[in-house]
Parts: structure tokens; C-alpha cells; sequence
């Protein structure tokens, strides 16, 4: 095993002869009676916001696992990436998840909506995933939707320079690349292109409602996961906040679910569909075992996933491009891509696998801003972790990201070194299970193939067309709101390239 793996391994207490310490004997926070360790999150060093802070505060005092009580439940966090291999080895065939926001759960259930993929678990899951996962993970299908990612990419940068102020300043970037986002999922999954990024179109505001009612969303998901669980029992005002923000975003996202049917509907019985239109949705709808709820409710897990994770995940490979430390990187990518995708040629999978440096980008932008905290699991069956009985069905949250900035592991951990992802650089001595933001098995993030190609591409076409230079006066870090976004508007200057 690698050395920097063999520092995080865990001996196996079978080898050692010695009996599995039991389940409450896992050290933990204190968890007062009702409220487990909720208060905390209230009133102790930690904000809700900062719970990814809390998790590697947890890890330096208590250890490679962590008993606490969040939301009336037991939660076992595990960061030995040892032991979350040993977690992901005994999968079966139908891994089970606990909700990444249980809010959106119950918000589903009461309105009799399906769960989605994300919050199904057993045999509907794997109907769901099994019948859409050709057309999502499989290379082919994924590069036939290339052309449409680039030019949407390209009308993001005639976006930027429009929207430019004299400075060079975009204002609200977050709600710009969140359009992007939007735009990008809707002519994937809808085969239509809204006009989000139209500069004066009458999606402007609509857009922005979409971008900052699914940002409500995730912030208030965030806040009530580390709450006293009072919402679930009575109706209060952050929880009716919540449903606000759900009901709005997922009307309109609904809305365009049946627009598409209908417009795919008219096309096939007035002979106009060609052979490339509707890809994804007419797939769908040729599955025997899909019904048009599931139909539905895959299509908006596409839509808005990307929405949640995509958006937070370029802003923080912007931000981390534009760093004065990183200029002379930012150089570096140009050139590659200069080389290989320039602006006069279209995105091609030839050229996206010509550009080496800017995936292992994408990848160290992962490490120093992790998407999410957890992957989180119901074990199936009784497992031995880092020397402790952990008995089947107990929630496990694996979170490995409090390892990213130990410089035993990742030297100069502050800097942004591409070239340690390199095969011929250090990345052999990293644990394979260390870094894994898309999840790992069957129950691995089913737009990940997308997700890496919309940032290639987006990446790509903003670089070789601007300098980015950000101007912030204090650094930007990372704030909890379910998954990890920056903690302040980005100010970053788009330099045209001469």
C-alpha cells in the first residue's frame, strides 16, 4: 500500500485477536438527552454553516470515527479512508441511502411526488437508475449532447462580455453561472433553449427566482439538519420558508417536464421529429418499465442536481483560477487549451482528452473545495470500523475531506498543485478511496459524466477568451448550506485576451 495510505490505514482488530469495541463506547461530542448534540450546532464554537469545520474538529479530538446524535438520530461519522473502502466493499445490490436533505423528502412524500433518485432506495432505485443509466454514463451518449454543452459554454462568454462594467466586473456571478447551469440542463433533458443567458429576455427574472429559490433550498435544508427537529412535528416558520422555496422551484421545473412531453407529443404526430431530437427524453419514454411519474422525476433530478452542485463548483474553480497565486497557472491552462481547443475549433471528445492539466484542475479544485461534506449509507451489515462494532442499519456519514489539507498527505496543502494528480507525480501514493466527490459503486452521482464534460468545456472557453484576476479583500471560504458554497460574492475581473 502506499505510504501516505498506510498513515491513514486503521489495523484490523480481527489480525490483532482482540473483540470489537461496542457500539457506546464510539467517542463523540456530549448528546443531552432529546436533543443529542443539536446545541451545539447553536450554541457552541461551531455555526451551522461551519459544520464542515465541525467535522474536522470532531476527527482532531475524538479520532478516525465519531458517534453523535443529529435530529433525533445516531450518526456515525467515519474518516478513515480505509475504513469508508470497507463500507463501500460490502454494498450489495441495493445500497441504502439516507436522504441528503431529508426536508426535500418529506416535502415530496406530503405532496405525493416521487422521491427521486437521490432519496429511493431498493428496488424502485434500481428501476430508476437502471433504466436511465445508458444514456447518462456511457461515453458515446454522453459526447453526443457535446455540441450543445460548447455552444452554450460559448453563449456564457458573449454573456460575460456583455455583462461586463467598465472594471470588468460581472455583477452577481452567482446567479450568471446558476443560468448557465439552468440553461445547459434544459436543452439536455428538454431539448430546449430557454434564453436564460439572453441578456434583456423575459427569462432574466424568472431565472433568477429558479437560481436563488433553489439556493433557499439548500440553505435551509442545511440549517434544519442541525436543528432541534421541531419541524417535523409542528409547522414553523423556517420549515413553511422551505416549502415557499420548493413549491416555486418545483412548479416551474414541473412545467417544463410537461412542456417537453407536449412538444415531443406535436413533433412526433405531425412526422416533424428528427432522429437527434428529444435524445434523452424519448429514451426515456421508450422504456417499458417506466411509467411518467418515473419518466418525470428522473428529468427533474437531471435538471436541478446540476443546478446544486455544478454552480458552487465552477464558482470555486473560477475563484481558484483568478488567485494571484495561481496566474501563472491560469497561464499554463491557456496554452493547453490554445493547443487543443482553441476558439476557432468545436469541443470535441479528441480534444477534451488532450487537456491533461485542466482535469487534474478540476480535480485539486475538489480537494481544496470539496463539494459536500458526506456520502452517507445505512451499512448492511455489522462492521468492525477503526476498532468499534458498528451493527447493521446505523447511518454512516463517510467524510474524507478532513484529510485534504494534511500536508503528510498533500504537501503544501494551500497550494494548488495539479501535477500531484499526475500518474508520473504523487498520485499513486494518494488512497483511492481519499477523493472520490462523485461517490463511489452503484450508488455513484449518475450525472457525473455530464457534470465533468459541462466543466471541461465551460472551463475551456472562459480561459481562452479572459484573464481572470479576483480582487476580493479577504479570501473566500466555504460554507455549509447542505452541500459547500463560497461564503462571499466572487469579485473576479474577466480580462479579455488580446
Amino acid at each position: 500500500m502506499a505510504a501516505a495510505a498506510t498513515k491513514l490505514a486503521t489495523k484490523a482488530v480481527e489480525s490483532t485477536g482482540k473483540l470489537a469495541r461496542r457500539f457506546d463506547e464510539i467517542p463523540g461530542p456530549a448528546l443531552w438527552p432529546l436533543v443529542g448534540s443539536a446545541l451545539s450546532y447553536r450554541f457552541g464554537d461551531f455555526k451551522k454553516t461551519e459544520y464542515h469545520n465541525a467535522l474536522l474538529d470532531m476527527y482532531q479530538q475524538y479520532g478516525p470515527i465519531v458517534r453523535e446524535k443529529i435530529g433525533g438520530k445516531y450518526i456515525v461519522h467515519v474518516f478513515d479512508p480505509e475504513d469508508i473502502k470497507t463500507v463501500y466493499s460490502v454494498e450489495g445490490k441495493y445500497p441504502v441511502v439516507p436522504p441528503l436533505q431529508e426536508t426535500t423528502q418529506m416535502y415530496r412524500a406530503q405532496k405525493s411526488m416521487s422521491l427521486g433518485l437521490g432519496n429511493t432506495n431498493g428496488e424502485e432505485w434500481y428501476k430508476l437508475r437502471a433504466n436511465c443509466i445508458q444514456k447518462m454514463l456511457r461515453p458515446k451518449e454522453v459526447a453526443f449532447h457535446l455540441p450543445s454543452v460548447d455552444k452554450t459554454a460559448n453563449i456564457l462568454v458573449d454573456r460575460i462580455h456583455q455583462g461586463r462594467d467598465k472594471a470588468g466586473y460581472v455583477t452577481d456571478l452567482r446567479v450568471l453561472i446558476g443560468s448557465w447551469s439552468i440553461e445547459n440542463a434544459a436543452k439536455l433533458v428538454f431539448d430546449e433553449q430557454l434564453g436564460c443567458l439572453t441578456a434583456g429576455s423575459s427569462r432574466e427574472t424568472w431565472v433568477r427566482k429558479m437560481v436563488e429559490a433553489n439556493a433557499e433550498i439548500f440553505r435551509l435544508s442545511g440549517d434544519l439538519k442541525l436543528s432541534l427537529p421541531i419541524y417535523k412535528y409542528i409547522s414553523t416558520p423556517k420549515w413553511r420558508q422551505l416549502i415557499k422555496s420548493e413549491d416555486l422551484f418545483y412548479s416551474e421545473a414541473i412545467a417544463l417536464v410537461d412542456k417537453a412531453l407536449l412538444r415531443l407529443k406535436d413533433s412526433m404526430e405531425k412526422e416533424t421529429k428528427s432522429s437527434g431530437d428529444f435524445d434523452f427524453l424519448s429514451y426515456l419514454l421508450s422504456r417499458e418499465a417506466l411509467d411518467l411519474k418515473d419518466v418525470t422525476v428522473i428529468c427533474l433530478s437531471l435538471f436541478s442536481d446540476g443546478l446544486s452542485t455544478t454552480t458552487p463548483t465552477l464558482l470555486f474553480n473560477l475563484y481558484s483560477l483568478a488567485k494571484q497565486s495561481n496566474i501563472d497557472l491560469q497561464e499554463k491552462l491557456f496554452q493547453e487549451i490554445c493547443e487543443n481547443l482553441p476558439l476557432s475549433e468545436s469541443a470535441s471528445v479528441q480534444a477534451l482528452s488532450n487537456l491533461p492539466l485542466l482535469k487534474a484542475f478540476v480535480k485539486e479544485t475538489f480537494r481544496i473545495y470539496p463539494n459536500g461534506t458526506e456520502v452517507s449509507r445505512y451499512i448492511e451489515r455489522d462492521l468492525t470500523l477503526s476498532g468499534y462494532n458498528v451493527p447493521a442499519g446505523t447511518h454512516v456519514d463517510l467524510n474524507p475531506s478532513v484529510h485534504f489539507q494534511n500536508p503528510d498527505l498533500f504537501p503544501e496543502p494551500d497550494q494548488h498543485k495539479p501535477e500531484r494528480w499526475f500518474r508520473e507525480g504523487s498520485a499513486t501514493d494518494i488512497h483511492p478511496y481519499l477523493l472520490t466527490p462523485f461517490g463511489h459503486g452503484t450508488r455513484m452521482c449518475a450525472g457525473r459524466r455530464f457534470a465533468e464534460q459541462d466543466l471541461y468545456v465551460v472551463l475551456a472557453r472562459i480561459i481562452s477568451r479572459y484573464r481572470l484576476v479576483c480582487t476580493n479583500p479577504t479570501p473566500v471560504r466555504q460554507m455549509y448550506n447542505t452541500l459547500l458554497f463560497p461564503d462571499q460574492p466572487l469579485n473576479i475581473k474577466f480580462m479579455p485576451r488580446k
